[in-house]
Protein backbone atom coordinates (compact mmCIF):
# COMPACT_ATOMS: atom_id res chain seq x y z
CA UNK A 1 0.00 0.00 0.00
CA UNK A 2 1.39 3.37 -1.04
CA UNK A 3 0.25 6.84 0.01
CA UNK A 4 0.79 8.94 -3.12
CA UNK A 5 -0.15 12.28 -1.65
CA UNK A 6 -2.43 14.30 0.57
CA UNK A 7 -4.30 17.60 0.36
CA UNK A 8 -5.05 19.29 3.69
CA UNK A 9 -7.17 22.37 4.38
CA UNK A 10 -7.65 24.06 7.78
CA UNK A 11 -6.25 21.15 9.80
CA UNK A 12 -4.38 22.04 13.01
CA UNK A 13 -1.84 24.69 11.95
CA UNK A 14 -2.04 23.73 8.27
CA UNK A 15 -3.98 26.33 6.29
CA UNK A 16 -3.67 24.79 2.84
CA UNK A 17 -1.14 22.21 1.73
CA UNK A 18 -0.61 19.61 -0.98
CA UNK A 19 2.17 17.09 -0.37
CA UNK A 20 3.37 14.23 -2.60
CA UNK A 21 5.12 11.15 -1.23
CA UNK A 22 7.60 8.70 -2.70
CA UNK A 23 7.12 4.92 -2.40
CA UNK A 24 10.11 4.52 -0.06
CA UNK A 25 11.24 6.70 2.84
CA UNK A 26 9.79 10.19 3.21
CA UNK A 27 11.23 12.55 5.81
CA UNK A 28 9.36 15.57 7.15
CA UNK A 29 12.12 17.85 8.44
CA UNK A 30 11.74 21.04 10.47
CA UNK A 31 11.69 22.59 13.91
CA UNK A 32 9.09 21.74 16.51
CA UNK A 33 5.51 23.04 16.13
CA UNK A 34 5.88 23.64 12.37
CA UNK A 35 3.36 21.07 11.10
CA UNK A 36 5.24 17.76 10.87
CA UNK A 37 3.11 15.88 13.39
CA UNK A 38 -0.06 17.57 12.10
CA UNK A 39 0.52 16.11 8.64
CA UNK A 40 1.10 12.62 10.07
CA UNK A 41 -2.05 13.09 12.15
CA UNK A 42 -4.06 13.92 9.02
CA UNK A 43 -2.79 10.78 7.27
CA UNK A 44 -3.58 8.65 10.30
CA UNK A 45 -7.06 10.15 10.54
CA UNK A 46 -7.85 8.73 7.11
CA UNK A 47 -6.66 5.34 8.31
CA UNK A 48 -8.58 5.09 11.57
CA UNK A 49 -11.16 7.88 11.57
CA UNK A 50 -9.71 9.56 14.64
CA UNK A 51 -6.63 11.36 15.87
CA UNK A 52 -3.81 9.70 17.78
CA UNK A 53 -3.36 12.90 19.81
CA UNK A 54 -6.75 14.41 20.61
CA UNK A 55 -10.09 12.96 21.67
CA UNK A 56 -11.93 16.11 20.58
CA UNK A 57 -12.51 16.37 16.86
CA UNK A 58 -13.14 20.12 17.05
CA UNK A 59 -9.49 20.54 18.08
CA UNK A 60 -8.42 19.31 14.66
CA UNK A 61 -9.98 22.24 12.82
CA UNK A 62 -7.66 25.24 12.44
CA UNK A 63 -8.38 27.97 14.96
CA UNK A 64 -10.88 30.50 13.61
CA UNK A 65 -12.12 28.23 10.80
CA UNK A 66 -15.46 26.44 10.53
CA UNK A 67 -14.39 23.29 8.74
CA UNK A 68 -11.47 21.12 7.70
CA UNK A 69 -10.85 18.90 4.69
CA UNK A 70 -8.42 15.99 4.22
CA UNK A 71 -8.10 14.24 0.87
CA UNK A 72 -5.66 11.32 0.57
CA UNK A 73 -4.62 9.54 -2.64
CA UNK A 74 -3.24 6.02 -2.28
CA UNK A 75 -2.66 2.85 -4.24
CA UNK A 76 -3.55 -0.57 -2.89
CA UNK A 77 -3.13 -3.99 -4.45
CA UNK A 78 -6.15 -3.36 -6.68
CA UNK A 79 -6.17 0.23 -7.94
CA UNK A 80 -5.59 3.92 -7.26
CA UNK A 81 -7.94 5.16 -4.56
CA UNK A 82 -8.99 8.36 -2.81
CA UNK A 83 -10.60 9.03 0.56
CA UNK A 84 -11.80 12.52 1.43
CA UNK A 85 -13.09 13.62 4.83
CA UNK A 86 -14.83 16.89 5.70
CA UNK A 87 -15.02 17.92 9.36
CA UNK A 88 -17.05 20.85 10.71
CA UNK A 89 -17.34 22.72 13.99
CA UNK A 90 -20.91 21.47 14.43
CA UNK A 91 -19.50 17.88 14.52
CA UNK A 92 -20.89 16.89 11.15
CA UNK A 93 -18.74 14.60 9.03
CA UNK A 94 -18.83 13.88 5.34
CA UNK A 95 -16.75 11.00 3.98
CA UNK A 96 -16.20 9.98 0.38
CA UNK A 97 -14.27 7.13 -1.19
CA UNK A 98 -13.56 7.64 -4.88
CA UNK A 99 -16.20 10.41 -4.86
CA UNK A 100 -18.88 8.07 -3.48
CA UNK A 101 -20.34 9.04 -0.12
CA UNK A 102 -19.69 6.67 2.79
CA UNK A 103 -22.55 6.71 5.27
CA UNK A 104 -20.47 5.92 8.37
CA UNK A 105 -16.95 6.89 9.28
CA UNK A 106 -16.27 3.36 10.51
CA UNK A 107 -16.91 1.99 7.01
CA UNK A 108 -13.70 3.58 5.73
CA UNK A 109 -11.52 1.92 8.37
CA UNK A 110 -9.44 -0.83 6.81
CA UNK A 111 -9.43 0.78 3.38
CA UNK A 112 -6.19 2.74 3.82
CA UNK A 113 -4.07 0.97 6.44
CA UNK A 114 -1.30 2.61 8.44
CA UNK A 115 0.83 1.83 11.49
CA UNK A 116 1.45 4.83 13.72
CA UNK A 117 4.58 4.89 15.87
CA UNK A 118 5.26 7.81 18.21
CA UNK A 119 7.47 8.15 21.33
CA UNK A 120 4.55 7.28 23.62
CA UNK A 121 4.43 3.81 22.07
CA UNK A 122 7.90 3.09 23.45
CA UNK A 123 6.19 2.81 26.84
CA UNK A 124 3.67 0.24 25.60
CA UNK A 125 5.12 -2.50 27.82
CA UNK A 126 5.25 -0.58 31.10
CA UNK A 127 1.97 1.33 30.76
CA UNK A 128 -1.41 0.08 32.00
CA UNK A 129 -3.75 -2.43 30.30
CA UNK A 130 -5.77 0.29 28.54
CA UNK A 131 -2.75 1.19 26.37
CA UNK A 132 -2.25 -2.41 25.30
CA UNK A 133 -5.98 -2.87 24.63
CA UNK A 134 -5.83 0.22 22.40
CA UNK A 135 -2.85 -1.28 20.55
CA UNK A 136 -4.62 -4.54 19.82
CA UNK A 137 -7.96 -2.86 18.99
CA UNK A 138 -6.35 -0.59 16.39
CA UNK A 139 -4.36 -3.43 14.86
CA UNK A 140 -7.32 -5.81 14.49
CA UNK A 141 -9.82 -3.14 13.38
CA UNK A 142 -7.77 -2.32 10.28
CA UNK A 143 -7.73 -5.92 9.03
CA UNK A 144 -11.06 -7.24 10.39
CA UNK A 145 -13.95 -4.73 10.04
CA UNK A 146 -16.32 -7.14 11.81
CA UNK A 147 -14.16 -6.77 14.91
CA UNK A 148 -14.62 -3.02 14.94
CA UNK A 149 -18.38 -3.38 14.63
CA UNK A 150 -18.48 -5.79 17.57
CA UNK A 151 -16.27 -3.48 19.61
CA UNK A 152 -18.51 -0.49 18.91
CA UNK A 153 -21.61 -2.50 19.79
CA UNK A 154 -19.98 -3.79 22.96
CA UNK A 155 -19.06 -0.29 24.12
CA UNK A 156 -22.60 0.94 23.45
CA UNK A 157 -24.12 -1.92 25.47
CA UNK A 158 -21.54 -1.42 28.22
CA UNK A 159 -22.56 2.22 28.61
CA UNK A 160 -26.21 1.20 28.87
CA UNK A 161 -25.46 -1.54 31.39
CA UNK A 162 -23.31 0.80 33.49
CA UNK A 163 -26.13 3.34 33.54
CA UNK A 164 -28.48 0.60 34.68
CA UNK A 165 -26.06 -0.33 37.47
CA UNK A 166 -25.83 3.28 38.64
CA UNK A 167 -29.62 3.60 38.75
CA UNK A 168 -30.00 0.33 40.71
CA UNK A 169 -29.21 2.13 43.94
CA UNK A 170 -32.53 3.94 43.58
CA UNK A 171 -34.48 1.42 41.48
CA UNK A 172 -33.38 -2.16 42.13
CA UNK A 173 -36.56 -3.59 40.59
CA UNK A 174 -35.80 -2.19 37.13
CA UNK A 175 -32.24 -3.46 37.42
CA UNK A 176 -33.33 -6.98 38.34
CA UNK A 177 -35.86 -7.13 35.51
CA UNK A 178 -33.48 -6.01 32.73
CA UNK A 179 -29.93 -6.90 33.76
CA UNK A 180 -30.19 -10.37 32.21
CA UNK A 181 -31.03 -8.87 28.83
CA UNK A 182 -28.10 -6.42 28.88
CA UNK A 183 -25.71 -9.07 30.21
CA UNK A 184 -26.68 -11.47 27.44
CA UNK A 185 -26.06 -8.88 24.74
CA UNK A 186 -22.74 -7.90 26.29
CA UNK A 187 -21.62 -11.53 26.56
CA UNK A 188 -22.46 -12.15 22.89
CA UNK A 189 -20.19 -9.35 21.65
CA UNK A 190 -17.51 -10.20 24.20
CA UNK A 191 -17.28 -13.72 22.79
CA UNK A 192 -16.62 -12.41 19.27
CA UNK A 193 -14.05 -9.88 20.47
CA UNK A 194 -12.22 -12.45 22.62
CA UNK A 195 -11.89 -14.80 19.66
CA UNK A 196 -10.20 -12.09 17.56
CA UNK A 197 -7.97 -10.90 20.40
CA UNK A 198 -6.72 -14.42 21.09
CA UNK A 199 -6.09 -14.97 17.36
CA UNK A 200 -4.16 -11.73 16.97
CA UNK A 201 -2.14 -12.20 20.14
CA UNK A 202 -1.04 -15.66 18.96
CA UNK A 203 0.26 -14.16 15.70
CA UNK A 204 1.91 -11.22 17.45
CA UNK A 205 3.60 -13.52 19.96
CA UNK A 206 5.51 -15.34 17.22
CA UNK A 207 6.37 -12.21 15.28
CA UNK A 208 7.52 -10.21 18.32
CA UNK A 209 9.75 -13.07 19.48
CA UNK A 210 11.52 -13.23 16.13
CA UNK A 211 11.90 -9.46 15.77
CA UNK A 212 13.14 -8.98 19.33
CA UNK A 213 15.83 -11.64 19.03
CA UNK A 214 17.03 -10.26 15.68
CA UNK A 215 17.11 -6.75 17.10
CA UNK A 216 18.98 -7.47 20.31
CA UNK A 217 20.92 -10.66 19.63
CA UNK A 218 19.99 -11.62 23.16
CA UNK A 219 18.98 -15.06 24.38
CA UNK A 220 16.06 -13.61 26.31
CA UNK A 221 12.72 -14.65 24.81
CA UNK A 222 9.65 -12.38 25.01
CA UNK A 223 6.13 -13.75 24.96
CA UNK A 224 2.67 -12.25 24.57
CA UNK A 225 -0.44 -13.83 26.04
CA UNK A 226 -4.07 -12.77 25.94
CA UNK A 227 -5.52 -12.39 29.44
CA UNK A 228 -9.29 -12.51 29.63
CA UNK A 229 -11.83 -12.24 32.46
CA UNK A 230 -12.79 -15.85 31.82
CA UNK A 231 -11.02 -19.18 31.50
CA UNK A 232 -11.81 -21.41 28.54
CA UNK A 233 -10.57 -24.86 27.60
CA UNK A 234 -10.04 -23.95 23.95
CA UNK A 235 -8.63 -21.05 21.94
CA UNK A 236 -11.82 -18.96 22.24
CA UNK A 237 -12.97 -20.42 18.92
CA UNK A 238 -16.12 -21.90 20.48
CA UNK A 239 -18.26 -18.74 20.49
CA UNK A 240 -21.18 -20.37 22.30
CA UNK A 241 -19.01 -21.65 25.14
CA UNK A 242 -17.25 -18.28 25.50
CA UNK A 243 -20.55 -16.41 25.47
CA UNK A 244 -21.97 -18.71 28.15
CA UNK A 245 -18.97 -18.16 30.44
CA UNK A 246 -19.13 -14.38 30.03
CA UNK A 247 -22.86 -14.40 30.76
CA UNK A 248 -22.40 -16.48 33.90
CA UNK A 249 -19.69 -14.12 35.10
CA UNK A 250 -21.78 -11.02 34.40
CA UNK A 251 -24.70 -12.48 36.33
CA UNK A 252 -22.63 -13.56 39.33
CA UNK A 253 -21.77 -10.36 41.19
CA UNK A 254 -24.59 -7.85 40.95
CA UNK A 255 -24.19 -6.54 44.49
CA UNK A 256 -20.47 -5.89 43.92
CA UNK A 257 -21.18 -4.11 40.65
CA UNK A 258 -23.85 -1.91 42.22
CA UNK A 259 -21.45 -1.01 45.02
CA UNK A 260 -18.77 -0.17 42.44
CA UNK A 261 -21.20 1.59 40.09
CA UNK A 262 -19.83 -0.16 37.00
CA UNK A 263 -19.51 -3.44 35.12
CA UNK A 264 -16.61 -5.28 36.72
CA UNK A 265 -16.06 -8.04 34.14
CA UNK A 266 -15.72 -8.19 30.40
CA UNK A 267 -13.35 -7.48 27.53
CA UNK A 268 -12.92 -3.88 28.75
CA UNK A 269 -10.82 -5.43 31.55
CA UNK A 270 -8.63 -7.53 29.23
CA UNK A 271 -4.86 -7.21 29.09
CA UNK A 272 -2.04 -8.28 26.83
CA UNK A 273 0.43 -9.97 29.18
CA UNK A 274 4.04 -9.44 28.11
CA UNK A 275 6.79 -11.55 29.61
CA UNK A 276 10.52 -11.87 29.12
CA UNK A 277 11.91 -15.32 29.93
CA UNK A 278 8.70 -16.10 31.78
CA UNK A 279 8.82 -13.00 34.01
CA UNK A 280 6.56 -9.96 33.74
CA UNK A 281 8.36 -7.55 31.41
CA UNK A 282 6.70 -4.51 32.92
CA UNK A 283 8.46 -5.19 36.22
CA UNK A 284 11.57 -7.22 35.47
CA UNK A 285 12.72 -6.13 31.99
CA UNK A 286 15.15 -3.25 31.69
CA UNK A 287 14.07 -0.03 30.02
CA UNK A 288 16.06 -0.99 26.94
CA UNK A 289 14.43 -4.41 26.79
CA UNK A 290 10.98 -2.85 27.22
CA UNK A 291 11.68 -0.48 24.35
CA UNK A 292 12.88 -3.33 22.16
CA UNK A 293 9.68 -5.27 22.82
CA UNK A 294 7.59 -2.16 22.05
CA UNK A 295 9.41 -1.66 18.73
CA UNK A 296 8.88 -5.33 17.89
CA UNK A 297 5.16 -5.01 18.68
CA UNK A 298 4.72 -2.10 16.26
CA UNK A 299 6.71 -3.85 13.54
CA UNK A 300 4.67 -7.00 14.15
CA UNK A 301 1.53 -4.95 13.54
CA UNK A 302 2.78 -4.28 10.04
CA UNK A 303 3.94 -7.85 9.46
CA UNK A 304 0.57 -9.30 10.44
CA UNK A 305 -1.21 -6.81 8.21
CA UNK A 306 0.99 -7.81 5.26
CA UNK A 307 0.39 -11.52 5.86
CA UNK A 308 -3.36 -11.06 6.25
CA UNK A 309 -4.02 -8.44 3.56
CA UNK A 310 -1.24 -9.16 1.09
CA UNK A 311 0.59 -5.84 1.41
CA UNK A 312 2.37 -3.74 4.00
CA UNK A 313 0.56 -0.80 5.54
CA UNK A 314 2.12 2.66 5.44
CA UNK A 315 4.38 3.30 8.45
CA UNK A 316 4.07 6.70 10.14
CA UNK A 317 6.92 7.57 12.53
CA UNK A 318 6.57 10.72 14.59
CA UNK A 319 10.04 11.68 15.86
CA UNK A 320 10.71 8.15 17.09
CA UNK A 321 14.33 7.75 15.94
CA UNK A 322 15.55 10.57 18.20
CA UNK A 323 14.32 8.56 21.20
CA UNK A 324 16.36 5.46 20.33
CA UNK A 325 19.98 4.47 20.77
CA UNK A 326 22.07 3.73 17.69
CA UNK A 327 21.47 -0.05 17.71
CA UNK A 328 17.68 0.13 17.90
CA UNK A 329 17.61 3.01 15.45
CA UNK A 330 19.65 1.03 12.93
CA UNK A 331 17.43 -2.03 13.32
CA UNK A 332 14.23 -0.05 12.87
CA UNK A 333 15.62 1.63 9.75
CA UNK A 334 16.78 -1.69 8.30
CA UNK A 335 13.31 -3.20 8.78
CA UNK A 336 11.75 -0.35 6.77
CA UNK A 337 13.71 -0.96 3.59
CA UNK A 338 10.90 -2.67 1.67
CA UNK A 339 7.95 -0.53 2.74
CA UNK A 340 6.74 3.04 2.61
CA UNK A 341 7.66 5.21 5.58
CA UNK A 342 6.60 8.77 6.32
CA UNK A 343 8.55 10.07 9.29
CA UNK A 344 9.17 13.35 11.06
CA UNK A 345 12.42 14.61 12.56
CA UNK A 346 14.10 17.76 13.80
CA UNK A 347 17.56 16.39 13.05
CA UNK A 348 19.56 17.25 9.96
CA UNK A 349 18.96 14.86 7.07
CA UNK A 350 21.12 13.63 4.21
CA UNK A 351 19.68 13.26 0.72
CA UNK A 352 22.40 10.78 -0.22
CA UNK A 353 20.35 8.01 1.37
CA UNK A 354 17.70 8.37 -1.33
CA UNK A 355 14.94 9.57 0.97
CA UNK A 356 12.33 12.06 -0.19
CA UNK A 357 12.99 15.03 2.13
CA UNK A 358 10.19 17.52 2.74
CA UNK A 359 11.06 20.73 4.56
CA UNK A 360 8.35 21.97 6.92
CA UNK A 361 7.94 25.51 8.23
CA UNK A 362 4.80 27.22 9.58
CA UNK A 363 2.48 24.64 8.05
CA UNK A 364 4.08 24.96 4.60
CA UNK A 365 5.81 22.01 2.91
CA UNK A 366 8.75 22.49 0.55
CA UNK A 367 9.70 19.65 -1.82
Amino acid sequence: MICRGIQVLNFRNIADATVAFAPGVNILHGDNAQGKTALLEAIYFISLGRSFRSAHEADLIKFGEEYSRISLDYTDSVMDQNITVFLSKDRRRHVEQNRVKISKMSDMIGQFRAVMFCPEHLSLVKEGPSERRAYIDVAISQIRPVYLRSLQTYNHILRQRNQLIKSAYFDRQSFDSTVELWSGQLAREAAVISKFRYWYTSLADRSVRQLFMRMTGEKEVPSLRYRSSIKVENDFSDIEETEKKYFELLMSSHDREIAAGATLFGIHKDDLEIELNGREARIYASQGQQRSISIAMKLAEGEICRTDCGEFPVFLLDDVLSELDSRRRAFLQSEMNDRQVIMSTCEETDRSGGANIIKVKNGIYYQ
